[in-house]
């Protein structure tokens, strides 16, 4: 099939019992294969002989995922050495031979996306749904990169010059270090990872501390396909070590990266820096975090906008760079607002996400958990608390949906990314005034306006400063192909993953003139 024909791997209808019994049977298969010792993966040789850091389910912290090896800043180097020699190899393999790896190990994962999405259940604490929609998102990312790579492979059309014969084709940089996120465990590592090994560059992956079982299920699923081993290193470790590694050393061509603001701009800095033997500038590929925010007009579906604010704030308890952490409300529909908002958030299941009934689970560990509790604090000082403000019961890092009401649009919790379960609501005099509000943090990824009237969609689409905007709909939820994702100012480089140039961030152009 042609890139053109790419389509969303759909989502999985729970409503089906069939549907029902098998993920129901993923969450009994992969907890059978708990508890056991893995290795990171350097030169397509696994690598045991390391300390050991456990992985927990952060729903039920006496449950262990496993233990996983944890790479020194030696191990980062040998890995990041042994992909600049497979790339003198992988960099001349076909780029159909490239693709149809790809294509392959998306359709294997198609036959196993329960057991990867039961795994982020326990893992990630994701809810079916979440943790489904991860899953196809991941699946996207290698089908659509993979025809992409098709077609990038075609020499585009140059203008004639007389007596000479030209083309242009696209190259692979070199070696990736790529360090990806823990909310999107899957679909982000493996899409970041995809996109540059089919385009011919070999990767260096560091996992995400929380997070190093799927990653660790998705490479060997890439090695079952095909991909040859020494194209892909898998490093667990942590970022002062292993992640500082990857990113300074001279043989890196490049830096695939989605985390927070702080240590991005720190990946920036340093990978700015050239070191001794160094004949490149680095490549940063970033995405930061974001501050969103949902404005809602006077003129509009007052209870689609409820439901699209609390779907984005509360969908897997905040944790998502586009969540909406605030919302803009005009002063003409605040009380009504905020009174149907509140009755909803109040009626929000919490408990295990491997139970279905549950909509919000844990956040991801011990230092997220405080530093919500934290922003919680702040919060009780900054607006009226009106629901939760707490810790949730249960045997992990449980956290009530927390909203409070008429916060100042300079607070910290209007401005600040928290990354957790709390939603500002600020009053806002008149559309315009929303705008003001929605643009005054250093983010600008994601944001959403509730508005019938025209001339307001408009003045969003001309003064709303985010990479992806949307009317009348949730600020989360983008899909591979129909809404190309990336952020403004500090929400990173703008890389739009996801979209029809993507592949072209880890390729570079080459100029072939021949006379004749």
């Amino acid at each position: 099939m042609p890139y053109s024909d790419f389509r969303n791997e759909p989502f999985t209808d729970f409503s089906k019992p069939d549907n029902l019994a098998a993920f129901s049977a993923a969450l009994a298969a992969v907890q059978d294969t708990f508890g056991r010792d893995h290795g990171a993966w350097i030169d397509g040789e696994e690598v045991l002989d390391r300390p050991m850091l456990e992985s927990r389910d952060p729903g039920d912290l006496d449950r262990l995922i496993g233990r996983y090896a944890q790479c020194d800043a030696d191990d980062a180097a040998r890995a990041v050495v042994a992909a600049h020699r497979a790339f003198d190899t992988w960099r001349f393999v076909s780029a159909q031979e490239r693709v149809d790896i790809f294509l392959r190990a998306a359709a294997m994962l198609r036959e196993r996306k329960h057991l990867f999405s039961a795994m982020m259940v326990f893992e990630a604490g994701k809810n079916w749904a979440e943790a489904d929609a991860d899953t196809a998102e991941c699946i996207d990312f290698m089908d659509y990169y993979a025809r992409q790579a098709r077609a990038l492979a075609s020499p585009p059309p140059l203008t004639p010059v007389d007596g000479e014969r030209n083309h242009l084709r696209y190259l692979p940089l070199g070696v990736g270090a790529v360090i990806p996120p823990w909310n999107f465990p899957l679909a982000i590592m493996a899409g970041m990872s995809s996109a540059a090994l089919v385009s011919g560059n070999t990767v260096v992956l560091k996992p995400a501390s929380p997070t190093p079982g799927i990653a660790t299920m998705w490479v060997e699923l890439m090695y079952e396909a095909g991909l040859p081993r020494n194209t892909l290193h898998l490093v667990s470790g942590g970022g002062g070590t292993v992640g500082e590694t990857m990113v300074n050393h001279p043989l890196t061509r490049f830096i695939s990266f989605t985390g927070s603001r702080e240590v991005g701009l720190h990946i920036f800095e340093r990978s700015s820096r050239t070191q001794p033997g160094q004949v490149w500038m680095k490549r940063l590929v970033a995405e930061m975090g974001g501050k969103d925010g949902i404005l809602v007009d006077d003129h509009c579906d007052l209870e689609k906008a409820v439901d699209a604010v609390l779907a984005s704030a509360f969908g897997f308890q905040g944790q998502k760079c586009s969540a909406c952490s605030r919302a803009m409300i005009h002063q003409k529909v605040y009380d009504e607002f905020t009174t149907k908002l509140i009755a909803k958030v109040k009626t929000i299941t919490q408990g295990h996400p491997s139970d279905r009934a549950h909509f919000m689970g844990p956040v991801i560990d011990r230092n997220a958990h405080d530093k919500i509790l934290e922003y919680i604090e702040i919060g009780k000082g900054e607006g009226e608390l009106l629901t939760g403000g707490g810790k949730a019961s249960g045997n992990g890092y449980y956290i009530q949906p927390t909203v409070f009401g008429d916060v100042d649009p300079m607070a910290r919790i209007s401005r600040e990314e928290i990354f957790g379960p709390v939603l500002a609501l600020i009053r806002v005099r008149d559309f315009e005034h929303g705008l003001e509000v929605a643009n005054n943090t250093e983010y600008g990824l994601t944001g959403s306006v509730f508005t019938d009237v025209e001339a307001h969609k408009q003045l969003a689409i001309d003064r709303f400063h985010v990479g992806n905007f949307y009317i009348n709909r949730k600020c989360t939820g983008a899909l591979v192909g129909g809404h190309p994702f990336g952020g403004f100012n500090m929400s990173g480089t703008d890389s739009k993953a996801g979209g029809p140039d993507y592949l072209l961030l880890f390729t570079q152009a080459k100029t072939v003139s021949e006379k004749i």
